[in-house]
């Protein structure tokens, strides 16, 4: 059994909420990585690590397979856990629960669909000047991503394979209870990535469905694509849900 941490409080508990900041927006991440970002000794991250674990404020798994470097056993991988996404803002989710079912048994489940595109109006609005290449459409998105509290990031993924490309993070969701029940959300927020970035993503995982992290994969051979000047805005078509969602990398 690994040394024990005195109760949270004070110091402790503030380094503590920074260690569970850090992995919502970076996670899967390893203790290393931690300790790099927040300026702690490597034994210093452990100890709040395993105080967290065991409070089910984190969860360790085994690191993704492009992560294992080297010989040995590689190092596990940390993300938020069901106790962390308790403590972190989560919105008026009984309030929004019942508005939405009031909402789908009133006018139907289209009703809600209507209402998850709406939701997201204001960001696509937010993003529609942009013209820069689609590296900085990503950029501009994970930043107001963020600035809404979904402790976005990015991260490359499957380098120098065909399948090389960027994923889109999401270690925190604050309609993440909403969400498991009305899942238009989770398919209202993947449709504004492709209006903004102006190409199809693939979600492949999400919080609301059981995952540790939201992820959405962005290609290659669209990152390097240059945005049109001017290009004319429209409608996504309809895509059904889980022909976007694809395999794991």
């Amino acid at each position: 059994m690994g040394p024990t941490l005195p109760a949270a409080g004070g110091e402790e508990a503030r380094t503590r909420t920074r260690v569970r900041t850090t992995v919502a927006e970076l996670g899967p991440v390893s203790a290393a990585r931690i300790a790099e970002v927040l300026g702690l000794t490597g034994p210093a991250v452990r100890r709040h690590l395993e105080a967290m674990v065991a409070d089910g404020d984190l969860e360790a798994r085994d690191p993704r397979p492009d992560a294992r470097r080297g010989r040995g056993r590689p190092a596990k991988e940390y993300v938020v856990g069901s106790a962390g996404h308790d403590d972190l803002p989560s919105g008026y989710d009984e309030l929004a629960l019942t508005a939405l079912q009031y909402l789908s048994d009133a006018l139907g489940p289209e009703a809600v669909t209507d209402f998850a595109r709406r939701r997201f109006a204001g960001l696509e609005e937010s993003l529609a000047g942009l013209d820069g290449p689609l590296p900085e459409r990503v950029d501009a998105l994970v930043k107001a991503l963020a600035d809404q509290g979904f402790s976005a990031s990015t991260r490359p993924v499957a380098q120098g394979t065909a399948a090389e490309g960027v994923q889109l993070c999401q270690g925190h969701c604050p309609v993440q209870k909403v969400a498991e029940a009305f899942p238009q959300l989770c398919e209202a927020e993947r449709r504004t990535f492709e209006t903004v970035l102006g190409t199809r993503v693939q979600r492949l995982a999400t919080l609301a469905r059981g995952d540790h992290v939201c992820t959405t994969y962005v290609p290659l051979e669209a990152l390097h694509q240059q945005a049109p000047q001017h290009e004319p805005r429209h409608e996504p078509q309809h895509h059904d849900q889980h022909a976007t969602e694809g395999r794991r990398l």
